[in-house]
């Protein structure tokens, strides 16, 4: 997949790499969004705790399933408008749930945006690393899914916040409006996209190769080690450290500034060597979940392990999309999509697994059976090191977007 770009200033650079890490920002700020409220939504709408949490899960289905397809069916369309219309879109179905007391057409909503998500993150990837040269590829991989960083670390708190003052819609309110402001800056300063290379169905044997699936395993299986610890990360700090009240935010919120850090830091070890980058995060995050269940008992220490698997674990995201798109070659447009229904399979799986562990034995479980999933990942990524991009006449196999000559800046 090739895309030549008409060289851009380096101010109008940054600020269509920020314009795409603001509309991330706010996509996932929404996704998340309901997990702070949801006992709001239970009460106003009248279900049990376990039903409204159904709508998490319709909007990582819609992700996981939704999304490829939509990419794939969008696959010609110029990126810029693609990103425009996912937004209008996503604007429209934040605002089902504001003006509908319907359960049911809220769970239909949220697997909606949840596909709108996967469609616009795989395309803002796309038209972010095609107005960067090569080499910076994984930082501008970086500063586009760091937006979903920052959101966990600061847009949910926020969000949360916001819901109890002024009711859950009134999130919902607020995520629109910050919709609107990320469309009109698309509008402005992100520039136009054409799209290159074949349809989907060409893309596709080059998106769905052994080569690309194999780093997808890994992707699957490093997040849910991750998910497996994180869902019950709640439970194990106040039983196994003694955690609670609002001493539990500041964990968390070191957790979520560490996920941030790692992502944009980790754009510019994908750039340098992103299979090895996977090798090291995944020891890395060996290590902190290990250390993690081992000195769980001693609060310091646990906010220092929470650091370092927030570094590693996320430090790691920018070289899964890097390793995808080039071992995609042609297919790179298509399979910028598939990183983020891995990352939800793994999400889904590794919290089952956590589920029972905990429900089985001990509040300390969930981080143990994170431990033994993160283990396996680790010859995983030692193994897809090896795997080489396709061979292809037209462009170079390890930058499948090529931007023009003149140098762009290093994202910020």
């Amino acid at each position: 997949m090739s895309t030549q770009q008409p060289a851009l200033s380096p101010g109008r650079t940054n600020l269509a790499l920020a314009t795409l890490f603001l509309g991330t920002f706010v996509l996932g700020s929404a996704e998340l969004l309901v997990v702070g409220v949801l006992n709001l939504i239970a009460n106003d709408l009248q279900v049990s705790i376990p039903a409204a949490g159904y709508l998490v899960t319709a909007y990582a289905l819609g992700l996981t399933i939704g999304g490829p397809i939509l990419t794939a069916l969008t696959i010609k369309l110029n990126k810029r408008t693609i990103l425009l219309g996912a937004l209008v879109l996503y604007i429209l179905g934040n605002l089902i749930p504001v003006f509908s007391a319907s359960y049911g057409l809220f769970i239909v909503a949220r697997a909606f945006t949840g596909s709108i998500q996967g469609l616009f993150v795989g395309v803002a990837i796309v038209a972010g690393i095609s107005i960067v040269p090569p080499e910076r590829m994984g930082r501008a991989i970086s500063v586009v899914i760091a937006g979903f960083a920052v959101s966990a670390a600061l847009g949910v708190p926020l969000g949360t916040l916001v819901g109890q003052a002024l009711g859950w819609r009134g999130s919902f309110v607020a995520v629109v409006a910050l919709g609107v402001i990320a469309l009109v800056a698309t509008l402005a300063l992100v520039p136009s996209v054409p799209s290159m290379g074949g349809g989907a169905g060409n893309q596709a044997k080059y998106a769905f190769a052994p080569r690309v699936l194999a780093v997808l395993f890994l992707v699957f299986l490093v997040m849910a080690a991750q998910y497996s610890a994180l869902t019950y990360i709640v439970p194990f700090l106040e039983n196994v450290t003694g955690v609670s009240g609002s001493m539990l935010s500041v964990f968390l919120l070191a957790y979520g500034v560490a996920t941030a850090v790692g992502t944009l830091g980790g754009g510019r070890f994908a750039d340098k060597n992103a299979g090895r980058t996977l090798i090291v995060a995944s020891i890395g995050v060996v290590i902190a979940l290990g250390a993690l269940y081992l000195i769980g008992a001693w609060a310091i220490l646990v906010i220092v392990a929470l650091l370092v698997w927030g570094v590693f674990g996320f430090g790691m995201v920018p070289s899964f999309q890097y390793r995808v798109v080039s071992l995609a070659g042609p297919g790179g447009a298509l399979a910028s999509s598939l990183p983020a229904s891995a990352v939800n399979a793994g999400i889904a799986f590794g919290s089952i697994a956590g589920g029972v562990a905990i429900g089985s034995f001990s509040a300390s479980s969930a981080v143990l059976t994170g431990v033994i999933i993160a283990v396996i990942a680790v010859p995983v990524a030692w193994a897809t090191s090896f795997i080489k991009p396709p061979v292809i006449d037209e462009a170079p196999a390890e930058a499948p977007v090529t931007a023009a000559a003149t140098p762009a800046p290093e994202p910020a």
